[in-house]
């Protein structure tokens, strides 16, 4: 399944990010996956979506430039098959 840039995301009550040089890691408690945040753009928008209606409003909040919007729409599918971001309630 894809996300889109209507979806309404948030980070999982069961991940812990935590700053790295290179970006940050992300822990999930409930299944012990671990995955490397790469980019800081990544760590902020993933670390900001709850707070924003879409993930369109998120990207727009965080100044990502929308010619590179495809590839953090690429990379929150990645998050979201391993449980790191997930769908919420709006």
């Amino acid at each position: 399944m894809s996300v889109a840039l209507d979806s309404a995301l948030e980070l999982h009550p069961q991940v812990a990010v935590r700053p790295e040089p290179f970006g940050a890691l992300a822990y999930h408690y409930g299944n012990r996956r671990l995955i490397f945040l790469k980019h800081p753009d990544v760590v902020r928008v993933v670390e900001t979506l709850g707070a924003h209606e879409s993930l369109r409003d998120t990207l727009d909040a965080c100044g990502v430039s929308a010619d590179r919007w495809p590839s953090f729409v690429s990379a929150l599918t990645s998050l979201e098959s391993s449980e790191i971001v997930r769908e919420r309630a709006r």
